[in-house]
């Protein structure tokens, strides 16, 4: 599983960038515009939701349970110091996806006690599009949180995220995770969309291994 995170550089915006991941295969957009005004989210939103839409796309929004519908985002991913899950399912219901962001095997615990959907396990390594980052997990973090997980028989997906480039991906794989999210390996690259599908691929093929 690849999720890309937006963000903006000096070469693409929010829906210039997603866009380059769907074309290049990517099904999962989750926007994420910090700091942004709730009227510029949710113009972007409609927009991308009709973009994701073209290409079967599911489409997440970052932090705002309350913008969910009106944009008709598929679900919402929720920080540490967001809304509670509880909170946001009692708002939503159960036919939104619901995301939540770990950083220790207690975090996990926690967040499948209270029904998310899946889970973003990170950061990998340092990051500068995350503020306020948690402890650094690295990829024995992965492998001890995921062991844990299979002594519990938790089967909730994870996709570990935070400063994961390309050439990581086969060995954050390895950790047992479920996929990974990306955004600067993606937007930051000369061709973001080649990008993905190199992304893609390699995903692929180590299942396929």
């Amino acid at each position: 599983m690849l999720q890309f995170i937006t963000h903006r550089n000096e070469n693409f915006g929010y829906i210039d960038g997603a866009e380059e991941a769907l074309k290049g295969g990517c099904r999962w957009i989750q926007l994420r515009m910090k700091n942004s005004s709730v009227e510029d989210i949710v113009s972007t939103g409609k927009k991308l939701r009709t973009l994701c839409d073209e290409y079967e796309a599911t489409l997440i929004l970052d932090d705002h349970v309350e913008l969910v519908e009106e944009v008709k985002a598929d679900g919402v991913h929720l920080g540490k110091n967001d809304m509670s899950i509880e909170k946001a399912r009692e708002i939503l219901g159960d036919e939104y996806i619901i995301g939540g962001t770990a950083n220790t095997f207690q975090d996990i615990e926690e967040l499948i006690s209270n029904g998310v959907n899946y889970i973003g396990l990170g950061p990998f390594r340092f990051t500068t599009t995350k503020e306020n980052l948690s402890s650094v997990l690295g990829i024995q973090g992965y492998k001890d949180i995921v062991q844990q997980c299979e002594e519990r028989e938790y089967l909730t997906p994870m996709v570990a995220i935070g400063g994961i480039v390309c050439d990581d991906i086969e060995l954050v794989l390895s950790s047992g995770i479920d996929g990974v999210a990306l955004s600067g390996a993606i937007l930051n690259a000369s061709e973001p969309k080649c990008e993905t599908e190199k992304v893609i691929k390699i995903i692929n093929d180590y299942y396929n291994e």
